[in-house]
Formats: C-alpha cells, sequence, structure tokens
C-alpha cells in the first residue's frame, strides 16, 4: 500500500490523458499506462531490472497457469535475497526499475502465464516538463 505512489501515478495519468485524447487507453480505471502478457507456455524470466521504469513506482505482476508452485514459479528478488513461493492468482507490486527480479520456470507439463503492468519512466518526465 502506498497512496503517495499511487496519486502520483494517477494525477499524471489523468493530465497526460487529458492532453492527448485521440490516443486510446488500455481500459479505464487503471494507473498503468502499458501491459505485458506473456502466454507462454511456461513463462519464466531471467534475473533483470526494468531500468526504463518510474525508479520508485510499482510494476504489478499477476502469475497464472497451472503448476506446484512448491516446486517452481517461484519470484526472485536478488537484492532483498529472498525467494518467494508465487502461487497461480497471485499478484505483486515492485519497483521493478530497482530490485532485481524473476522467476524460477516451472516444471515439465504445467503452464505458467504472467500478466504485467507498468509505466514507462520518460511518461511521467514528459508530463512534469509540460509536455
Amino acid at each position: 500500500y502506498a497512496p503517495g505512489v499511487f496519486d502520483y501515478y494517477h494525477k499524471r495519468t489523468r493530465l497526460f490523458r487529458e492532453a492527448h485524447t485521440h490516443l486510446r487507453i488500455n481500459w479505464t480505471g487503471s494507473v498503468y499506462s502499458s501491459a505485458a502478457c506473456n502466454l507462454g507456455p511456461q513463462v519464466a524470466t531471467f534475473l533483470h531490472r526494468d531500468c526504463m521504469n518510474l525508479p520508485f513506482g510499482f510494476c504489478a505482476i499477476h502469475a497464472f497457469g497451472d503448476y506446484d508452485y512448491t516446486k517452481g514459479g517461484h519470484l526472485v528478488l536478488k537484492e532483498l535475497k529472498l525467494i518467494i513461493q508465487f502461487p497461480p492468482g497471485s499478484l505483486i507490486l515492485i519497483p521493478s526499475a530497482t530490485i532485481t527480479h524473476g522467476n524460477i520456470p516451472v516444471r515439465e507439463g504445467e503452464t505458467r502465464t504472467s500478466f504485467t503492468q507498468y509505466t514507462a519512466g520518460a511518461l511521467f518526465r514528459f508530463v512534469d516538463n509540460g509536455f
């Protein structure tokens, strides 16, 4: 829960959308401007940082599929030295630009997909600098 970060996203997203009404939004009610659907069937990511995202902002990561979350699909947060069981249906908000993250592959025959929402840091800079 980070009301200040949400407010930062909400205000700037609203200003951007009001100034650029010709652009279509992904969906109403979201403060995120981008989304990625990773359809797998066995989505796994190498450890990485999304360095073009807002450094203090959050990325929303949803995991889906049919896998034994005690055996694979774990979320890895390198700097925090955490490996977290991440069952299908889980959602986490992480500062993806500043924390190295990835996930452990699932086993053969299992499926794992993901849906991630984020906003590029450049959009915030664009708004903050008067478009």
